[in-house]
């Protein structure tokens, strides 16, 4: 059975700035799957003034992380909105093994399970450099990267005429701070994942939009014959 036949549930980790969200935005658009990222559910959440999303402003007006648990459950309330042979593919989510747990709670009582945990690599090097070099338009909102997108005309906008911003998150020291956090709370769920599923797909995350697509396509087809054979 190959992907288009199957509606999976998919894992997409990998460290920052290694394209998780586009390849996911990929996947999704490309078999019609739910692409999960919490940070638009608790947006969501706030926006529309639910229950979760009040409690999730309390934290955060408070200047506290959301827990786990509040995290999970707007995840739980989101799938139990969904066809249950839709297609799903979490990505960045879960970021710590204890998330990782609560979902793995979660998911047999919606009669789902994970399908198989995607991991995008790339050196860090390669991910300094990416998102270092992002330049943001604080007017239109067009992001450029001064080494493979760059404006026509330094630090400007092509689309307003705006100066661009090199933001705080995308400074080299802040990007290799990110790294160390990803490898601390994070990179511990690749082992997490590989002893549960007896295998974590790697894909290389270095390459055109299009090289890495067809890795991660090439992994997941992979992945189902030999399960089919198993």
């Amino acid at each position: 059975m190959t992907i288009e036949e199957r509606g999976l549930s998919v894992i997409l980790l990998g460290p920052p700035g290694v394209g998780k969200g586009t390849q996911g935005a990929i996947l999704a658009d490309s078999f019609g799957w739910e692409r999960i990222v919490t940070g638009d559910l608790l947006r969501a959440a706030r926006r529309e003034g639910t229950e979760l999303g009040r409690k999730a402003q309390r934290y955060m007006d408070a200047g506290d992380l959301v827990p786990d648990g509040l995290i999970v459950a707007l995840v739980r309330e989101r799938l139990q909105q969904l066809p249950e042979d839709r297609g799903i593919v979490f990505d960045g989510f879960p970021r710590t093994v204890a998330q990782a747990e609560a979902l793995a709670i979660a998911l047999p009582e919606l009669g789902r399970e994970i399908d198989a945990v995607l991991l995008l690599e790339a050196p860090d090097e390669v991910l300094v450099k990416r998102i270092s070099g992002r330049r943001s338009c604080p007017q239109c909102g067009r992001v450029f990267n001064v080494h493979f997108d760059p404006p026509i005309s330094e630090a400007i906008c092509d689309e307003c005429g705006a100066r661009l911003d090199h933001r705080k998150d995308d400074q080299p020291e802040t990007v290799r701070h990110r790294l160390a956090v990803y490898r601390r709370e994070t990179e511990p769920l690749v082992e997490h994942y590989g002893r549960q599923l007896g295998a974590v797909l790697r894909v290389d995350g270095v390459g055109s939009l299009d090289e890495v697509a067809a890795g991660v396509q090439r992994a997941l087809n992979t992945h189902l014959e030999l399960e089919a054979q198993a």
